[in-house]
């Protein structure tokens, strides 16, 4: 139960401590010191670095100083010794007049901690004023009449010391006729009297000399003196009397100079002389004497000078009114003056802290000011303010000074500085204002990574440029500044066909310029992927990266390289075989070619230069098929030479020719007996003629037999290899599609000619290939094409050229369309012609890739008819042997192959015109020759 009880006491306890403490803290910031007045420069107050628990060296670094507030710095601090000393000769009097005590105080400002201590220092007094009279000698003027008893006022030292030091007494000079009485008013100010002890007689002696003398009690001891000169008159029976005792007025500060204030009067009824009233100032201060004028005739108090209510608000003087009889009589005016609002806000800058980080914590200290207003009442309220679109804000700190903080955290980028403007603000009527202005730097710091312009560049360059070539320049922005800002440009390691990205392009650090370390070959790669990275040079370094993709384009760089015909590789001529029942429009063979280029640059036409019989037979402009433009006749030479060129769309175009051999004979024999002609004598004699004809019979029948024995060799091995033909090919099937010729999905293909009998000529050196009459593998073309139609070529897509533009690679020129004509059909619904057409569908490529597939089969198993191994892609006797598969490079991404749209088809006879649409070919004859 008393644990309830006591409680309460508990608690009012402890608030007590509290606010002892709080009292103690509030005592601790203030510090005292007393210094007497008028000690010299340089005299020690005391020990301030001992006060604020500093070394006498900490004052400098720390930053500690003395802030005053506009007036005269009385005190400073030494460095050295970290004392408190006097900054010049100190005047109490000057500085508190006749205030008890006098004080004198200010801040010490501690930079580093942003702290302000109080000093208050008292100025004791010293004796170091004496009394002092207003005037030397003074003349008093007494009736002879006057009865004993009568008092006469005497004039006031004034002591501007306080305390003992101040006037304490008055001493009047040994006479018979006058003493002095001394009188303390309410204020306790003493007043003397000159008192009359004895009855004047002018007769007797007409004038009295007396000397006052007033003292002060301090150490040494002063004191100063009046002569009064006691002047005997006539009688004088009555004293001026003034209206009021005491005359008070209240005018504002700022009344101009000159004006009147009040009118004192006092009132005489004697007559003459001794009833003219004169008005003087009796009791006045030396600072107040100048401000005021008094007309001694009409009594009139004007201002001399312009009031200050700052200076002094209120002045209390003494009139004197005396008649020409020497009486006199004293009146107290009292004037009051009014605050106006005439001045405004003082705003002193104390401390600037500038410049400051951009990531400087809100609540950072910026600027340390003090505003004050010398005005009194709601004219002396000061309201301070900035700009409000700043990010900062004021917090008051203590008395009069304020503290301008950081409000949130800054950013250089967007403002690298601040102009700010604080505005001090009274709230008189009017209100003044006054203003500052502050300009704050921001330190940059490294927080902004550099920045590209775009996600990602794309950049092309022609093929075959030259090393050291200036590529593209990126360029990324920092908004940080200094070295913040100086970005590095750097590539980021990689691997590109197992070589270094830095042995391909290399990049300036300093510009961001890439440059090609070697020549590109559009034919080995096309594009190479990179990431750049620009970093700058801040501490720690902030970097991005951004990709960047070179395409390389492809220049005609490449001449058509001819697959087919190939030269043998024994020296001998390949030979041809057209059969003199060939009707217009027979495909006596097929001249295939690729280029290495992509694009037009590997658009390929073929074209007749020259033959042995012009007009004999034609070559399809994008086929190379060589066909008979007429039937042919028994007068047609048995050898036939064509020259056919095969050339590509580039700029400038590059070509390649090749020279078939055609033999012109309906059977075997034929070509036996004639084959003598191929290479005539150089010396035809008719002697050596028939030896020639018996040799060549004989080498023929050779020839012969030894054929019927490799074609009989060849069927045997063919008989055997058919069970692997199945897994071969479809392991074949599986094979990537660059093991054929083809281009972007288009599959090239080659057409293939059954031939059962080959028969190399030895002793002429010559290479002659007999047809047999087997097409299954044929390829027989059922859509005609002009020859001068436009090529129809789908456009390349065209990439976006970022920063530095490039030329791209010329479009396909518009005579290469194909015509609504020319477009593809069955295999019977148009004629076909020597120009031949692309293949342009699906449908058509499919067909394509599955002739190679099977062509391909064929060459896998040893199937072909010509009798040539694995390897010869089934191209039969009119390819030749040599045209096997390391012969066929990848050319699946650049390469087109002129085609036609065909139909794969068995049946026997169709090489002879049987299935072309509008093909006259005799059908009973060709059957025949078949069975034969």
């Amino acid at each position: 139960m008393d644990a309830p009880r006591n409680r309460p006491h508990h608690t009012g306890l402890v608030l007590l401590c509290l606010f002892l403490g709080r009292l103690w803290e509030i005592r601790a910031s203030q510090i005292h010191y007393s210094v007497p007045e008028e000690t010299e420069k340089g005299y020690i107050v005391g020990n301030i670095s001992k006060e604020l628990g500093l070394e006498p060296r900490e004052l400098a670094e720390r930053g500690v100083r003395i802030v005053s507030r506009g007036r005269t710095q009385l005190f400073a601090l030494n460095p050295r010794s970290g004392s408190l000393v006097t900054a010049g000769r100190i005047d109490r009097e000057e500085l508190c007049a006749q205030s008890t005590r006098c004080l004198v105080n200010f801040k010490v400002l501690v930079e580093d901690r942003v702290q302000l201590y109080g000093i208050e220092i008292e100025v004791t007094d010293i004796n170091d004023n004496a009394p002092k009279f207003q005037t030397e000698n003074l003349e008093v003027k007494i009736n002879e009449i006057a009865a004993p008893g009568t008092r006469y006022p005497l004039p006031k030292a004034v002591d501007p010391d306080v305390g003992l030091n101040s006037l304490q007494s008055y001493q009047l000079s040994p006479s018979h006729h006058f003493s002095l009485d001394v009188q303390t008013g309410d204020d306790g100010t003493i007043n003397p009297e000159l008192v009359l002890e004895r009855a004047l007689d002018r007769e007797e002696e007409a004038a009295h000399h007396l000397v006052l003398t007033a003292s002060d009690s301090g150490d040494p001891r002063r004191s100063s003196t009046v002569h009064i000169q006691v002047t005997v008159l006539d009688t004088n029976d009555n004293a001026p009397v003034f209206a009021q005792p005491i005359y008070r007025v209240k005018v504002p500060e700022d009344v101009p100079q000159g004006t009147r204030l009040l009118t004192v009067r006092a009132s005489d009824p004697d007559e003459g002389a001794n009833g003219r009233v004169a008005y003087t100032f009796w009791k006045i201060s030396e600072k107040q004497s100048p401000l005021f004028e008094l007309n001694e005739n009409t009594g009139e108090i004007s201002t001399a000078k312009n009031l200050d209510y700052e200076e002094c608000a209120f002045y209390e003087m003494e009139i004197q009114a005396e008649d020409g009889g020497g009486l006199k009589g004293l009146t107290k005016v009292l004037i009051s003056l009014e605050d106006v609002n005439d001045n405004r806000p003082e705003v002193i800058m104390t401390s600037l802290f500038s410049p400051v980080r951009e990531d400087a914590p809100p609540g950072t200290v910026i600027l340390l000011f003090n505003a004050h207003d010398r005005d009194s009442g709601k004219n002396g309220q000061v309201v301070c303010s900035i700009q409000e679109s700043l990010p900062f804000q004021l917090e008051k700190s203590i008395e009069d000074y304020y503290r301008l903080l950081t409000a949130q955290i800054l950013d250089r980028e967007k403002n690298s500085e601040y102009n700010i403007t604080v505005t001090a603000t009274d709230r008189g009527t009017p209100p003044l204002s006054s203003e500052i202005h502050v300009t704050l730097h921001v330190v940059d710091i490294n927080d902004n990574p550099p920045s590209f312009s775009q996600t990602s560049y794309s950049v092309y360059l022609p093929e075959n440029n030259l090393r050291g070539t200036a590529i593209f320049s990126v360029t990324a922005r920092d908004p940080d500044s200094n070295e913040n800002a100086r970005i590095i440009y750097s590539l980021a390691e990689d691997t590109i066909h197992g070589a270094l990205l830095s042995s391909y392009v290399s990049i300036n650090s300093d510009t961001g310029e890439l440059y090609a370390l070697r020549s590109f070959d559009y034919e080995q790669f096309r594009n190479l992927q990179m990431q750049v990275r620009a970093s700058d040079s801040g501490d720690p370094p902030l970097s991005s990266n951004v990709s960047l993709s070179l395409f390389v384009l492809d220049q005609n760089d490449n001449t058509p390289e001819i697959l087919y015909p190939t030269l043998p590789t024994d020296g001998s001529t390949g030979v041809e075989l057209a059969p003199r029942s060939a009707e217009p429009g027979y495909l006596v063979t097929k001249v295939v070619a690729v280029d290495r280029d992509s694009g037009q640059n590997a658009w390929l036409s073929y074209r007749l230069l020259k033959a042995s019989e012009p007009g004999l037979f034609t070559v399809g402009l994008h086929t190379g098929e060589v066909r008979t433009a007429r039937a042919l006749l028994d007068r047609d030479a048995l050898k036939q030479s064509l020259v056919v060129s095969v050339q590509d769309h580039g700029q400038p175009p590059l070509s390649a020719t090749v020279t078939l051999t055609i033999a012109v004979a309906d059977s075997i024999p034929d070509v036996l007996a004639d084959l003598g002609s191929f290479e005539p004598s150089a010396n035809p004699d008719d002697s050596d003629l028939t030896l020639y004809l018996v040799v060549a019979v004989a080498a023929v029948s050779c020839i012969f037999l030894a054929f019927v024995i490799v074609l009989l060799a060849l069927r045997l091995r063919r008989w055997r290899t058919s069970s692997q033909f199945q897994a071969e090919r479809i392991g074949l099937a599986g094979m990537p599609a660059s093991h054929f010729v083809g281009v972007d999905g288009v599959r090239a293909f080659l057409q293939t000619y059954s031939g059962e009998i080959s028969l190399t000529a030895d002793s002429r050196k010559s290479h002659v290939i007999f047809p047999h009459p087997n097409y299954a593998d044929t390829l027989v073309s059922q859509e005609s094409c002009e020859k001068n139609e436009a090529l129809c070529v789908s456009d390349d897509s065209k990439f976006p050229i970022e920063d530095t533009p490039l030329v791209p690679q010329a479009p396909p020129n518009t005579d290469w369309r194909f015509s609504q004509a020319q477009r593809p059909g069955t295999s019977s619904s148009q004629n076909g012609d020597e120009t031949g057409t692309w293949p342009n569908n699906q449908f058509d490529t499919e067909m394509l890739q599955a002739m190679i597939l099977a062509s391909a089969s064929e060459a896998a198993d040893g199937s072909s008819t010509l009798g040539g191994g694995a390897g010869t892609m089934g191209l039969s006797a009119r390819y030749g042997p040599q045209f096997t598969l390391q012969h066929v490079p990848d050319y699946r991404q650049n390469v087109y192959i002129p085609g036609s749209n065909a139909t794969l088809t068995n049946a026997a006879g169709k090489r002879d015109g049987k299935a072309l649409a509008g093909g006259n070919g005799n059908k009973k004859k060709s059957g025949k020759k078949e069975k034969k």
